[in-house]
């Protein structure tokens, strides 16, 4: 990634401009962390990045911004801006291309994602993000209060950056959040369950509650049961404690996997056709819920005779072989059964045991 990324600020440079890797990848460099793409800042317009880079998709081009896949690297590449004008409390509707980099710095959220990288690897700071990693703290760039308001999306931000770095707010910050948490509301709840999303799946996800319920926001991002989860693992392992599944957008996938845990909540968790039914997956989070410990979960659960329908050991060829019948609802009768009394461990996983067994009782079938 530190290869291509210089690669991609020489390219730009070669043409004339000026360009610089800002925000999340020079502050993880700086800290030791890993990064997933770059944001790169220039003063080449989008229409002039894509006369340097062929396959640039200008998709976000009225924000001054393109994405570039170099090297298997993602890169956001914005032109230096100003944002005039904001709407909603959200969005920049208004933005003017500048020439100076110090002034680009200046919109940005967070002073920490202030920091910038050259060509040569060189730190640039002119902000002073260098020192809020040092004392690992949260800062807002110019004015909190205005800065809060023009995009409100910022009181989440500062959390998740927060829990993420295991930083403290700064007091400013965490008072006008405070302050200003209920406008919260507002956002969508996409935004609001990718930014949570990024909350819960921190290492750090208990200080992260910590700081929702401390600044109040459980309430106005109506989680009020937050307060009492138990902090599993598994981001679905929370969110299906929190009861927002009619409020919250999931996908299909999410869905189905929070109403099992729901759903096995109420069962004995240790029961063979539970853990059968369920799944390794969904038993051991509601084992950390219900708080039994995940070595007896995992040691019943591979103690099962099979894991799947697919691991019965006489397939629906066999047995109509073994009846001498042509395919028909009574395979299902048959499967069903032995695979409830192979969970059950009443049957053995066994060709010769289970065609004994269909002999004796479904001859006459």
């Amino acid at each position: 990634m530190y290869k291509a990324t210089i690669n991609v600020l020489k390219q730009l440079e070669k043409q004339g401009y000026k360009a610089y890797a800002v925000g999340g990848y020079p502050r993880d460099l700086y800290l030791g962390r890993k990064s997933l793409d770059v944001d790169i800042c220039t003063n080449a317009t989008p229409k002039e990045i894509k006369e340097v880079f062929k396959n640039v998709k200008l998709d976000a081009m009225k924000y001054g911004s393109v994405t570039l896949i170099y090297n298997k690297v993602r890169f956001e590449i914005t032109t230096f801006r100003k944002e005039i004008k904001y709407e909603d409390n959200r969005r920049p509707v208004k933005i003017e291309y500048i020439n100076d980099l110090e002034e680009d710095l200046r919109r940005r959220d967070f002073i920490i994602n202030t920091l910038c990288m050259d060509s040569n690897g060189v730190i640039i700071d002119l902000l002073g993000a260098e020192e809020d990693l040092k004392t690992r703290r949260i800062r807002m760039v110019g004015n909190v209060k205005k800065r809060l308001k023009e995009d409100i999306l910022r009181i989440l931000r500062a959390v998740r950056f927060a829990t993420i770095l295991n930083f403290d707010l700064d007091p400013d910050l965490e008072k006008y959040i405070k302050k200003y948490g209920r406008l919260v509301k507002k956002l969508s709840y996409e935004r609001k369950k990718e930014e949570l999303d990024k909350i819960f799946s921190s290492p750090n996800v208990k200080y992260g509650i910590d700081l929702l319920i401390k600044l109040k926001l459980d309430k106005h991002l109506e989680i009020p049961k937050l307060r009492n989860i138990i902090i599993t693992s598994s981001l679905l392992g929370i969110w299906s404690q929190l009861d927002v599944l009619e409020i919250y957008k999931f996908n299909n996938n999410e869905k189905k996997i929070i109403k099992q845990i729901n759903e096995l909540m109420n069962k004995d968790l240790l029961a063979n056709e539970n853990l059968y039914k369920y799944g390794l997956y969904v038993s051991t989070i509601v084992g950390e819920i219900k708080g039994i410990d995940r070595k007896i979960i995992n040691e019943k659960y591979h103690s099962l005779y099979i894991t799947s329908r697919n691991e019965i050991a006489i397939t629906y060829k066999e047995i109509c072989k073994l009846l001498n019948k042509k395919p028909g609802s009574f395979l299902k009768v048959i499967l069903d059964d032995i695979e409830s009394k192979i969970v059950k461990k009443e049957l053995i996983n066994d060709k010769k045991v289970l065609k004994k067994y269909i002999i004796n009782n479904y001859t006459s079938i």
